[in-house]
């Protein structure tokens, strides 16, 4: 999902030399093979092609038709191309026409559908919510509902995946899908038509106040839609008195580089920099802030971790080169480098490493790469193995890659970006036994149910703070889904481990919450007694 373009919406006419070359030399698409048919393998002669795009060309043709067995010579040509990526660099990529829609969606802001979020729960899909204002919402579609039918055909108790649902329920706006649901307390089943049509997917999961007046917003990926969400919860939250904010980018791979510009440039005052990039066939670019922010002066952290990349390090790097506010958590991902998208004509695209991006004191975040990219995606996990996560002094700085911030800090390129003050990981949110119970799915089910079957009580809380006040996971809900997680064989320990047994309350308490309450009773319960905002509020209070 990691993609970054200057111009997002624009195709880059600079690659087009690139692109047609690379069309050439594969001979797909555009229909541009070798008209001689190879009969043989006397007529495969290397010695008669004085270059590479002859060479690969006939290598294909021979293939094609010597090879002992029939050969798809698409498929051939797909993973020639995608191999062909993989070796310039770990984020150079190709993408299958079959496969565009959905790897761009989450960037674009919207999908075509009904207009709910989902889950699969004892081989039936369960609506978890509909999405507000969507078709589902309008005409009664309701949290909890079963979804038996689509278009008349049975679709509960056929082991039905993720992939097939999003094919039935998704199409193009306008089109019809009738569904039949079963409902808690209504014997009968309901039969309801809906008409699909645009759903926004948003990028920004969350926004409320943390104190009087500490704000909190916290972002999981730079999407077009990303800086009109943002400002929509500032503006929310500035009308309830926030006069400092904490920006969670913790676990936000990335996305549109425009978009981690605009959010930057909220909180720089003009002309300061922000990032540049440059690149071989790409002169240096530079993005600056304007006279348009509206934060500039009030006090800031940024939350990063492991798992903030690329246009989360912009936003981050661009803040501490420029002594603005404080970066607080563990070192990021440590992904410099900036890909442009080409959408060839059959459909299909290539995102292809254009450029570097440089932070304002110019240093480059890029952690290294080498041919061996199972080495570079393990990084972060040896991270964790190395002890990095739970000790500052186990982190691995190239002090060779020195720079000076205006005010004298000192900050280092090469592999992400170091906060001003670090947090440990939790260990008890990261331990084996709650891991485990993550992986397994049994956390989101068993709320799930909870929910539904005190669907009407839980409601009678009113709202989502009064919900999160008074709302206590005692200890008969611990005991039942005690119970539940040895039904699914899972870890019988829990019970008697009392670390674990604290550190799944907020966890249940939350999810039980988002079913009902949606996002607004999830990440204030969970951020609670979240170390790096706890961090972030004392820092704040001062």
């Amino acid at each position: 999902m990691d993609f970054e373009s200057p111009q997002p919406k624009k195709k880059n006419n600079a690659l087009l030399p690139i692109i047609l070359s690379l069309v050439l030399v594969l001979g797909i698409w555009l229909g541009f093979v070798l008209s001689k048919r190879i009969n043989n393998s006397s007529d495969f002669n290397q010695n008669n092609h004085s270059s590479s795009n002859d060479k690969i060309n006939s290598l294909l043709e021979y293939i094609e038709y010597q090879y002992v067995d029939t050969i798809d010579k698409k498929d051939l040509v797909e993973k020639t191309v995608t191999s062909m990526l993989q070796s310039l660099d770990p984020h150079s990529s190709y993408i299958a026409a079959s496969e565009f829609a959905a790897t761009n969606e989450p960037l674009e802001g919207n999908f075509d559908g009904i207009g709910v979020e989902f889950n699969i729960i004892k081989d039936t899909i369960r609506v978890i919510t509909p999405i507000q204002g969507g078709p589902s919402e309008k005409i009664g579609i309701r949290a909890g509902d079963k979804i038996i039918k689509v278009d008349g055909k049975n679709v509960a108790g056929i082991e039905i995946t993720n992939k097939q649902v999003f094919e039935k329920l998704r199409g193009k706006s306008g089109t019809i899908v009738s569904v039949s649901i079963l409902r808690s307390g209504i014997n009968k089943k309901l039969e309801f038509k809906i008409t699909r049509d645009a759903i926004p997917l948003y990028s920004l999961d969350a926004s409320y106040m943390v104190t009087p007046d500490i704000g909190y917003i916290k972002i999981s990926k730079f999407a077009a839609t990303t800086y009109q969400e943002y400002l929509k919860a500032f503006n929310d939250l500035n009308s309830q008195g926030m006069k400092k904010l904490i920006l969670d980018l913790r676990g936000n791979p990335g996305g549109y580089l425009n978009a981690a510009v605009d959010i930057s440039d909220e909180f720089l005052t003009n002309g300061l920099q922000i990032v540049y990039t440059q690149g071989k066939a790409n002169p240096k670019k530079t993005y600056k802030a304007t006279e348009h922010g509206s934060f500039e002066n009030n006090p800031l952290v940024v939350l990063i971790d492991e798992g903030s990349a690329s246009a989360s390090e912009i936003v981050a790097g661009a803040m501490q080169d420029n002594d603005r506010g404080t970066v607080i958590g563990r070192r990021s991902f440590g992904k410099g480098l900036v890909q442009d998208q080409l959408q060839l004509p059959d459909g299909s695209a290539i995102r292809l490493t254009i450029a570097r991006y440089y932070t304002p004191t110019g240093r480059c975040i890029q952690k290294p790469y080498s041919d061996d990219k199972d080495i570079y995606y393990n990084e972060e996990y040896n991270r964790y193995a190395n002890g990095e996560l739970l000790n500052e002094d186990s982190i691995k700085i190239d002090k060779t890659k020195k720079y000076t911030t205006p005010e004298g800090k000192i900050v280092y390129g090469g592999g992400g970006i170091m906060p001003d003050i670090f947090v440990p990981i939790d260990t008890a949110r990261a331990s084996a036994a709650l891991t485990k119970i993550f992986y397994s799915g049994a956390l989101n089910t068993f709320a799930f149910e909870f929910a539904d079957k005190n669907r009407v009580k839980i409601k009678g809380y009113g709202t989502a703070k009064n919900y999160i006040e008074k709302f206590e996971i005692n200890s008969a809900i611990l005991e039942e889904f005690y119970q539940y997680c040895s039904s699914k064989d899972l870890s019988a320990n829990i019970k008697t481990d009392t670390k674990t047994s604290e550190a799944l309350k907020p966890y249940l308490k939350a999810f039980i919450g988002r079913d009902v309450f949606d996002k607004d009773a999830y990440y204030p319960i969970l951020n609670q007694n979240d170390k790096c905002i706890l961090k972030a509020t004392e820092v704040l209070s001062k």
